[in-house]
């Protein structure tokens, strides 16, 4: 054999030289594929599910790990978000965002954990969100649910009891302290997820043979992953995982949810709360939303009856604020519960309910506008109170409102915080690290802790800032909330000065006149909207795509 220069020298070596480097190279990994040429297929392998060189940068799983050797189980995971620092919750396929978003955040999360293979996208590992939030919607209860790699494993997806499966740590094994943020898998940009099609997937379910866990249904278990603490330390501050639950796997994080539950935080600065809550008490029941939400004409919805199981308005005070609270400037909560929700139906719900408390509309109002039909709304009054088309109006701001919480039976999911399985004997050193708390690194309780307690000097100072310009800027006065709202439900009012009414998150719109909702120009109704898409821009994409679009239901789409 010819003696090859040193390695470092490429640049010198000939044709034929490097040609027996590359064959050196490639004969181990020759044998090493042959060797896995028995190993079961991917999650998915449809065309939907495994990204494209076209689309997306392809990323093969680090060289030694293999995903097919290790058990998986579904898991539901609880997580919460600062809306503001990103593009909304969903991966947007197609689209370039400004802001990064929360699930393409998390993807790249998990893959370089080596807990999903990124090769099969979103689609190929079962993802299922609860609900969707908008661009600057925050949520501190959103679920998603997926496989995973497991350190454990048991019954088969398909119900099929296997005996336990012993998993023995090798160097693609790791636990939570073994993830080194520089290695494992490179992370994937957004503009790497452009096959990824996150309609409801199909919930598919790894090969039986590897070892699969049903969760729900394992009797015994060892110590699984630290699911918690492994993305937290890779994961922004911005994203939190909160808890973990095993599940079943036919569950479905967006099927599955019995309930949602939305907060909208606000002042009560120049409002009136008692005829809000009036307003919102109105909502409970089962009514039509159209002209309380944005109609998605892409979706091609139809229904819009929607139940909502609670709806009112609470105090939120803290200490700091009860001074301003004396002063009519207390802080305020909408909670707003249902099964399902439409697109940006929470933030026209409450622009409604501003416009109320300033006194400029009648609680009356929210009845009518759910009126879409004679009869729908038998409260409503005569016909002509029947509003057909949505009035056209601005929604409220983005910032205050979250995804509070998403409800599941308790028998479908347990939430968890621990690596430890409740059945499973573990070492007393393992019992002492999870009765002192200091399991999970860094502690997430203190981090949020710290994180609430800075956002509270900050509102600290900005209130010191208030208070210093007040000393030389006379706090201009408001007429607001009206003291008397009789003629304004009939016809425009003008006011001697510019009012500021309230938009949500310290927005305002600044009028000298207020045209009263019901006598704005309306919007075309939802069958001219849809069937104006259908015909243009539906058409068109039909064609290329060769789909006539979904149909679906939004559930939690804010």
């Amino acid at each position: 054999m010819t003696t090859n220069p040193r390695p470092s020298d490429y640049k010198q070596w000939t044709r034929e030289q490097l040609i027996e480097r590359l064959v050196a190279l490639e004969g181990p990994r020759s044998v090493a594929a042959g060797s896995a040429s028995h190993s079961p297929p991917p999650a998915s392998t449809t065309a939907a599910s495994i990204p494209t060189t076209k689309n997306i940068v392809a990323t093969k799983s680090p060289k030694g790990f293999n995903f097919a050797n290790h058990p998986k189980r579904k898991i539901a995971l609880k997580f919460c978000y600062s809306g503001w620092e990103y593009g909304g919750l969903a991966y947007q396929t197609g689209h370039v965002t400004q802001l990064p978003t929360v699930e393409g955040v998390l993807f790249d999360a998990m893959a370089k954990a080596r807990l999903i293979d990124p090769n099969v996208g979103m689609e190929g590992c079962g993802w299922e969100k609860c609900g969707r939030t908008d661009k600057g919607v925050s949520a501190a209860g959103q679920v998603v649910s997926l496989w995973v790699r497991s350190a454990v494993g048991g019954a088969s997806a398909q119900g099929e009891h296997e005996q336990e499966v012993e998993v023995v740590k090798t160097g693609e094994e790791q636990s939570a302290s073994d993830v080194d943020e520089d290695s494992g898998l490179p992370g994937l940009g957004e503009e790497d997820f452009g096959t990824l099609d996150l309609s409801r997937p199909s919930s598919p379910e790894p090969s039986s043979k590897q070892a699969i866990m049903d969760s729900a249904a394992t009797p015994k278990l060892k110590k699984e992953l630290d699911y918690v603490a492994i993305l937290n330390r890779l994961l922004p501050p911005t994203i939190r995982i909160l808890a973990w639950a095993p599940v079943a796997s036919t569950f479905s994080a967006r099927f599955s949810c019995q309930y949602r539950h939305y907060k909208y935080f606000f002042s009560s600065h120049s409002l009136d709360i008692s005829a809000m809550r009036e307003a919102a008490s109105k909502l409970i029941g089962e009514h039509d939303f159209r002209n309380l939400c944005k109609v998605d004409a892409q979706k091609q919805i139809t229904r819009f009856r929607r139940i909502i199981t609670r709806a009112d308005i609470e105090s939120v005070d803290s200490n700091i604020d009860m001074d301003h609270a004396e002063r009519g400037e207390g802080m305020y909560v909408f909670n707003l519960v249902g099964s399902a929700f439409l697109y940006h139906q929470v933030r026209h719900i409450m622009a409604i309910l501003l416009l109320i408390g300033t006194g400029l509309e009648k609680p009356s109002l929210v009845t009518k506008l759910m009126n879409v039909a004679r009869g729908a709304e038998p409260a409503a009054g005569d016909d002509e109170d029947v509003v057909e088309a949505k009035p056209e109006y601005q929604m409220a701001d983005a910032l205050p409102l979250m995804l509070w919480d998403c409800g599941y039976a308790e028998e479908d999911v347990k939430w968890r915080s621990e690596s430890f399985e409740p059945d499973t004997t573990v070492s007393s050193t393992d019992e002492d690290t999870r009765r002192s708390g200091q399991g999970t690194e860094p502690d997430l309780y203190h981090q949020l802790h710290s994180i609430w307690n800075r956002s509270r000097v900050y509102t600290l100072l900005d209130r010191h800032f208030l208070q210093a310009a007040e000393r030389y800027h006379r706090p201009p006065q408001s007429i607001l909330p009206l003291s008397s709202i009789s003629t304004t439900a009939t016809s425009a009012t003008d006011f001697d000065v510019p009012v500021n009414y309230p938009l949500g998150g310290g927005a305002y719109k600044r009028a000298i006149k207020y045209v009263p909702m019901l006598k704005r120009n309306r919007l075309d109704t939802v069958e001219k909207i849809n069937e104006r898409w259908r015909l243009g821009k539906g058409l068109r994409r039909a064609e290329r795509r060769g789909n006539n679009g979904n149909g679906g239901i939004d559930d939690g789409d804010e």
